[in-house]
């Protein structure tokens, strides 16, 4: 096992930087992916919007590698150290709690958002801060990962903190990983993913997808959750959805 000697160091700097390229790639390729579908789905709903997305990238990059040096750090000090709560072997859990795990991460992920993000548009930090993401202006699917530094910090933060607090087997944090990069990015493209009949479900009434983000981005203080509408029921800012 290392340690937290130079060559141990040395190695969780090398971490750091493939895990931020590995965000970067990452974002580069699933942004493009939903792009490319735009396109085709939705002909010209990007038209005129080529600076506004140089910008989105350009903010989206700086982002990855806030987002990628504490995620690359903490899985060096996971394989290297024994960090976290990460496990390899589904025998160590019973069975039920490998869906519960999901469900934890991303309710407790959803919870430090919602917050967070109320707290982003208070004036002071949405000047500061916030308006670089609304400063796209409609979203487009490069838009998910385009904030200030202090912003992606604050969104950085809190999935390397979770792997320290609740225990979830590594090909489920990838699961946790592919939802949030899959809600972020189709939740900001501009039309609806999903079919109507689940977004005006009894389910759908729970969960955020594009229509109910895209309301946030018109009327900025309200619809202020990522992945369930709990928070913003709870605490009266839901305000429907928006007519994609």
């Amino acid at each position: 096992m290392q340690g937290l000697t130079g060559s141990g160091w040395q190695a969780a700097v090398w971490s750091a930087g493939a895990m931020t390229v590995i965000v970067a790639l990452r974002y580069l390729a699933t942004s493009g992916a939903f792009a490319w579908a735009t396109r085709i789905v939705r002909p010209g709903l990007y038209k005129g919007l080529e600076h506004q997305i140089r910008q989105e990238i350009g903010w989206s990059l700086a982002s990855a590698a806030i987002y990628g040096i504490p995620a690359g750090v903490v899985a060096w000090g996971w394989q290297q150290l024994g960090w976290t709560r990460i496990y390899t072997d589904f025998a160590a859990y019973p069975l039920w709690y490998a869906p519960l795990s999901v469900l934890l991460y991303l309710f407790a992920h959803d919870t430090w958002f919602y917050w967070t993000h109320r707290w982003m548009h208070r004036p002071w930090l949405f000047r500061r801060a916030h308006a670089v993401h609304h400063a796209s202006r409609p979203p487009t699917a490069w838009t998910a990962m385009s904030f200030h530094p202090w912003e992606a910090v604050t969104g950085a933060a809190v999935i390397p903190a979770l792997a320290f607090l609740i225990p979830i087997h590594v090909t489920l944090l990838g699961l946790v990983l592919a939802i949030m990069t899959l809600m972020g990015i189709t939740n900001h493209m501009g039309w609806e993913l999903f079919p109507a009949r689940l977004v005006h479900s009894r389910l759908g009434g729970w969960l955020i997808t594009a229509s109910h983000h895209q309301r946030h981005h018109e009327n900025y203080q309200c619809n202020y959750g990522l992945y369930f509408r709990v928070w913003d029921r709870l605490c009266g800012t839901d305000r429907g959805l928006s007519s994609l």
